[in-house]
């Protein structure tokens, strides 16, 4: 049944409201302690030391003790509030725009950040490490409205074994997916809640333009694709080359999930179990920001500048598996030998997506739900 924009996008909201309800109540403290009831970070003593919220999606996983050097520094301690997907955490922090519930926020990347900056999300802020940072990721934000913190490809990423046992020649390209040799293959997070299946999205649009790729997506539809509702899902249950050992051999994931494959495996197998077709990829790149209303906004600054400096940067590529936005930072040797990164991802204009994401997302939900 066809839905129009307006309908949509209440739909999109009270389904990000129903995640939120079951996981905005629950924070994650840098010392592995849980609190139901913590409050805005505000000290009940005025010399008591600041606690900022730092607000990430649930796969936000940094060492845990990365943030006890800024804390000694600076007497500020930092406490992970985890909310769902990016896409979740971009709605939520949209309805509390001026009242956040945190200081910070992770992880809003370039497929989101229209809607964040369009909702005023942030307090601009350029972070004394501004000139060391990616410069194209820079120039997704040139009043620095947020600050690029990782950058990463969402790619198709395939089970090797699969493929190699059965004889079959894995899809290289995205035309390659609607072919019948992947009928009922291919595993997809959803645009409308995961930041990785909106990137995805994207790089359809990217690759076959405005008029086609609606086209496309019946076709992947027509072919047997299946359609989950988060990456952690897509990857971890419904696919073949993961630990969840699902039946589908093909999944939209990352031009890094291999390395991550190889480390945590044990015992490590001689070669990454999973491979990245490096021609559907599409260049992905977070930001963390300011939230708007924040009551300790001179505390989030130093939060924001060691976030993008070169200690914490370093500890991205093997806990959260992305490239460091910092171009200081060094990258481990296991992390540049396994992971892929493309020499000419696609990409869309920011101004082209703030424009048209909810035309095209309205779109998306006829083909899938028809």
């Amino acid at each position: 049944m066809k839905k129009t924009r307006q309908q949509f996008f209440l739909l999109l909201v009270a389904g990000a409201l129903l995640a939120g309800a079951c996981t905005s109540n629950q924070t994650t403290k840098t010392d592995g302690a849980t609190d139901d009831s913590a409050d805005q970070g505000q000290p009940a003593n005025p010399n008591e030391p600041v606690t900022l919220k730092l607000l990430a999606y649930d796969s936000f996983t940094p060492s845990p003790e990365i943030f006890d050097d800024f804390t000694a520094a600076t007497k500020i301690k930092v406490e992970i509030v985890l909310g769902g997907d990016a896409g979740e955490l971009v709605t939520k922090a949209t309805l509390t725009a001026g009242n956040p519930e945190a200081d910070i926020l992770w992880g809003v990347d370039n497929t989101l950040l229209s809607r964040a900056l369009s909702a005023e999300i942030f307090l601009p802020y350029a972070t004394r490490n501004i000139a060391n940072l990616d410069e194209y990721a820079r120039t997704l934000v040139p009043n620095n409205e947020a600050t690029p913190v990782d950058t990463g490809d969402v790619c198709i990423n395939y089970d090797v074994n699969w493929f190699k046992s059965r004889n079959i020649a894995p899809p290289l390209t995205l035309r390659a997916l609607t072919s019948s040799n992947y009928a009922n293959l291919l595993v997809v997070p959803s645009p409308v809640a995961s930041s990785p299946g909106l990137a995805f999205l994207l790089a359809t649009i990217a690759e076959f333009g405005e008029d086609g790729w609606d086209e496309y997506w019946k076709s992947l539809k027509q072919n047997g694709a299946l359609i989950v509702g988060d990456w952690t899902t897509a990857y971890y249950t419904e696919f073949s080359g993961s630990s969840g050992k699902g039946d589908r051999p093909i999944v939209v994931s990352y031009g890094s999930s291999p390395p991550a494959e190889m480390i945590f495996a044990n015992p490590r197998p001689a070669t990454a179990p999973t491979a990245v077709a490096a021609l559907t990829c599409f260049r992905q790149v977070e930001f963390a920001g300011i939230l708007r209303g924040t009551k300790h906004e001179s505390e989030a600054r130093q939060l924001i500048d060691y976030l993008s400096d070169v200690k914490f940067q370093e500890d991205l590529p093997l806990t959260l598996f992305v490239y460091p936005a910092n171009k200081l930072a060094k990258l481990p040797d296991d992390f540049v030998k396994y992971s892929l990164r493309p020499e000419s991802p696609l990409r869309l204009d920011p101004d082209l997506i703030a424009r048209s994401l909810l035309i095209w997302l309205d779109q998306f939900t006829n083909i899938v739900l028809r």
